[in-house]
């Protein structure tokens, strides 16, 4: 049973059985609780937590938890307030308005809910705890809390020696450190990038299919995603240059390597093309590059990201070291040339000053130790099992689901779905099965052209739970598409 199901069931069942204490009376110690449901110490010390969070229980250090008094009387609780009020002032729009305020992020946190207790998680966004460096993370930020300084307050721009990484990592030698700023994450810097190059109103191009967050951050600012259709070698660099000339855009934002959610690849002749199109154009590219670092133990030599063939300040890279480790190791970079890079740091901090110091000290320490080389590799060699397995079992078991490219690199397989399939009804039998998994639907800022379903294998156990899951979506395709 996976750690965050055991803490669920276990504070369900410490909920019910609070009715045999009475108010004040003491718990079991964590110790017997333990050793009662056979969990681990953790697993009892959130447990407690969230019963303490909703006020049933009253922990005291040293002494233990205790069930919390009874509530107030139902005559004396608050009267329930009203806010409706708020679908009007929520609704207002100012005159010349043309994006509507409200956004839909059903495309992100789709991703990013934890499916229920025993669900399988085929579409998720992050490693399984199994592939995370914990250890190695644990050890870093230990080493960081003990550095001098490491509580004060950093540079705005980031720590010099983390920008200095990360300059050397994204340019390989054709980036200063002084034109890197670090960010809480790659969400952050590309929404930062976002504001920064594009007015209200004004339209973006972004790759058809493409990532949600991606979509939802756009629209969150009042931009205008305007779709550019991506084929197995990337984006088609000549409907991008139609596409600039026609709609006036000032800003494409791509993934050229391993794309989400294709998995596509922008070959050397395109990635030229994008360059001169954009720099015709006087366009900047916002150059996501979420996946260098969950290459497969296969994928070989990797291309040059795009900033480091532009001297001229077209691209405005976007990288993070979440995804290689940990959901909450939430730092990533942002590069620009010029005086974009200037604009880029103002915005970053009126939204948020800065990374906290710790968590930048931490980072450095990671990536400089030689536990971070070691955690590279087997992360490559584990993901490239995984998708051997996927692949494998969808290509046999999955005749009706067309599997047209299995990527090197990245986390997930995109599966077309036959013409006229209800993705949402698909989506919705695969979570009674018991397995949870991604709609096409998000991935397209506009009408898309075929039902589609992304298969992540990166969250997953290992192979077994793949196959596990498949099974549990095989009976959901037989319920839906017959």
């Amino acid at each position: 049973m996976q750690e965050r199901s055991s803490v669920a069931e276990l504070a369900g069942i410490l909920r019910t059985e609070l009715n045999r204490y009475s108010p004040g009376e003491k718990l079991p110690s964590s110790r017997a609780l333990v050793d009662r449901y056979r969990v681990s110490p953790v697993t009892v010390s959130r447990a407690l937590a969230a019963l303490r969070a909703e006020g049933l229980v009253v922990t005291r250090p040293g002494a233990g938890a205790f069930r919390a008094a009874r509530p107030r009387a139902a005559e004396e609780a608050p009267r329930p307030g009203d806010t409706s009020w708020q679908e009007v002032a929520l609704s207002v729009e100012t005159s010349g308005e043309s994006v509507p305020r409200s956004v839909d992020a059903s495309g992100v946190l789709m991703t990013l809910a934890v499916p229920p207790p025993g669900a399988l998680e085929l579409h998720g966004g992050y490693l399984h705890p199994s592939l995370q460096p914990e250890r190695a993370l644990a050890a870093a930020l230990a080493r960081a809390g003990r550095r001098p300084g490491a509580w004060d307050r950093p540079p705005i721009e980031g720590l010099t020696e983390l920008r200095a990484w990360f300059a050397a990592e994204i340019g390989g030698g054709a980036l200063a450190p002084s034109e890197v700023l670090i960010t809480a994450g790659g969400q952050s810097a590309l929404t930062t990038a976002l504001r920064a190059l594009a007015p209200p109103g004004a339209p973006v191009l972004v790759e058809s299919p493409t990532y949600p967050g991606a979509i939802a951050a756009a629209r969150a600012f009042g931009l205008r995603p305007v779709p550019v259709p991506v084929d197995a070698d990337g984006v088609r660099t000549d409907l991008l240059e139609q596409a600039l000339r026609t709609s006036g855009a000032r800003v494409f934002l791509c993934q050229p390597l391993f794309q989400n959610p294709t998995g596509a690849v922008l070959s050397a002749e395109r990635r030229r093309e994008v360059l001169r199109v954009a720099r015709e154009a006087g366009a900047f590219v916002i150059e996501d590059d979420f996946a260098r670092r969950l290459a497969h133990e296969d994928a070989g030599p990797l291309p040059a990201t795009l900033a480091a063939d532009d001297p001229d300040g077209v691209v405005v890279h976007v990288c993070s070291l979440t995804k290689i480790t940990s959901a909450s190791l939430r730092v990533g970079a942002l590069t620009a040339r010029g005086p974009a890079l200037e604009r880029l740091r103002a915005i970053q901090v009126v939204d948020s000053f800065f990374v906290p110091r710790p968590l930048q000290e931490a980072a450095l320490e990671l990536v400089g130790s030689p536990a971070w080389t070691r955690h590279l590799r087997t992360v490559a060699a584990e993901l490239r099992i995984r998708r051997e397995a996927l692949a494998t079992d969808v290509r046999r078991d999955f005749p009706e689901l067309a599997l047209r490219h299995v990527p090197p690199g990245g986390f997930h397989l995109w599966l077309r779905l036959p013409d006229g399939a209800d993705e949402a009804a698909l989506t919705a039998a695969a979570q009674r099965a018991g397995v949870a998994v991604a709609p096409g639907r998000p991935y397209f800022c506009a009408e898309p052209p075929a039902p589609h379903l992304r298969l992540g294998f990166a969250s997953a156990a290992g192979p077994g739970e793949l196959a596990e899951g498949l099974r549990r979506l095989r009976t959901a395709c037989d319920e839906v598409l017959g």
